[in-house]
């Protein structure tokens, strides 16, 4: 690969990507303001906005999204007349979790085994620079070939929309011929691939009430209801025997039709612990990429650690529904909040409140697109064709662009192969997936601008 200018560039310009990426990780940018300083996610939009200046990008805004967050923006102008090409990523990240888990701090970028660790690494810092590394490519050998606007969102993780609504509102802004978002990954390390597909997701909270106040366990225990108990015969409702998901009216039989996931693989890749079964039916493709999938992400019930012998009179829950292409994601909201309801016992008074949702995707793999990333690709990993897989996480933003603009080829690819362990304690990025795709990611401009021209 070293032989191709393009590819040459990149690996020279790595040690300047790692001191980036050090710069960018240092950001505790979770945009959840309850939990970090704002000034944290305002200081790295500040630098993405820099860098891209830097590079020569025009029209460099961050935009105030009705979140209340903040998405960086800018245009380099192309040749005249060359389509239009949207590059995305996003700059907030998932919350550290347990600090004590990691092995090196969250937001200190330290290298260990030839990978880089830290939050937001691979999901999705990592592709911010992904996309620098590609356009200083271009521009060191001949220049960059089409016109280019990029877009970094700040509250992708959060799932409250503000970019989908913002660019709702400024139809023209982000209009595009192709749209590479930059926050998937490959099959596994060293496998090209593109996502085709991406479950959509709802978040709900709910709430369980079933005393004016805490009781004796003692005293009243055994006829008192316990609201906890009552949040947990809910929660078990969710899923069969075997684990599968299981909302009143809500079909849970798809099959996926492409690359297929190795159960050992999947195992190894998920840390599955010996003598633990997975769980669900179909193949674990089926499960992760073409059916339903329900998690609890988290219960609000007295710690272990200073519990008082009492009947609890309330409980919360939040609950994460991952949804296929082809289910509506406000729908199954809907049948999630009505199972939730016809599903609590004793009478306990329940309330649910949706906090977030996005839709699911499909793209369109037989676009023209497709066969300029195949072409790259085929550059960047020697020897390896080009894979199609799903994913099973979300990027809302990715309906609301199909649908302002159905006619521009949305193409995913990224850094968050299995072993980047993403919104998990020690999620790390190989600098060399980051240095294959960036030059993947240079050559499909070429190669589109090729086609176009």
């Amino acid at each position: 690969m070293s032989s191709n200018p393009v590819a040459a560039t990149v690996a020279s310009l790595m040690p300047r990507a790692k001191e980036e990426l050090t710069e960018l990780v240092a950001f505790k940018s979770v945009a959840d303001f309850g939990q970090f300083p704002r000034e944290e996610s305002e200081g790295a939009a500040r630098w993405i906005a820099a860098a891209l200046t830097a590079e020569g990008f025009q029209d460099v805004a961050l935009l105030d999204t009705p979140d209340g967050t903040q998405s960086v923006y800018g245009h380099l102008p192309g040749p005249e007349g060359a389509k239009t090409v949207l590059l995305y990523a996003h700059y907030d990240v998932q919350p550290p979790l347990d600090e004590a888990g990691w092995t090196t701090p969250p937001f200190e970028l330290t290298e260990r085994d030839g990978r880089w660790y830290g939050r937001g690494a691979a999901d999705c810092k990592g592709g911010v620079i992904m996309h620098l590394l590609a356009l200083r490519a271009l521009k060191a050998n001949g220049g960059v070939p089409v016109d280019v606007k990029i877009i970094v969102e700040g509250s992708e993780e959060q799932g409250t929309g503000g970019l989908e609504r913002y660019a709702e509102e400024h139809p023209d802004l982000l209009t595009a011929d192709t749209i590479v978002i930059g926050d998937a990954g490959n099959f596994r390390a060293g496998l090209p691939t593109v996502t085709t597909t991406l479950r959509g997701m709802t978040l709900v909270r709910v709430r369980v009430d079933t005393l004016e106040g805490n009781l004796h366990s003692g005293q009243f225990g055994g006829a008192a209801p316990d609201a906890l108990a009552a949040l947990v015969r809910v929660l078990d409702s969710l899923r069969a025997e075997d684990g599968s998901t299981t909302v009143d009216g809500l079909n849970g039989d798809s099959a996926w039709q492409g690359i297929q996931y190795e159960d050992e693989q999947f195992r190894k890749d998920a840390k599955v612990l010996d003598g633990v079964e997975l769980i669900g039916s179909g193949t674990v493709a089926d499960r992760i990429w073409a059916r339903p999938a329900v998690t609890v992400l988290g219960i609000d019930c007295p710690p272990v650690v200073g519990a008082t012998p009492s009947v609890q009179a309330s409980a919360r829950a939040l609950i994460s529904l991952r949804v296929p292409p082809g289910v509506d994601a406000a729908r199954a909201t809907e049948l999630l909040r009505a199972h939730v309801e016809s599903h609590t016992p004793w009478g306990a008074r329940v309330t649910t409140e949706q906090i977030g949702q996005g839709q699911a995707f499909r793209a369109d793999p037989a676009s023209p697109a497709y066969q300029a990333m195949a072409d790259a690709m085929a550059v960047a990993y020697p020897g390896q064709e080009m894979q199609y897989a799903g994913q099973g996480g979300s990027i809302p933003l990715c309906n609301t662009l199909a649908a302002l603009y159905p006619k521009a080829e949305i193409l995913l690819i990224g850094l968050s192969e299995p072993e980047a362990q993403i919104h998990a304690v020690n999620e790390s990025v190989s600098p060399d997936e980051l240095e294959r795709l960036s030059v993947a990611e240079a050559l499909f401009l070429l190669n589109y601008a090729g086609q176009a021209s």
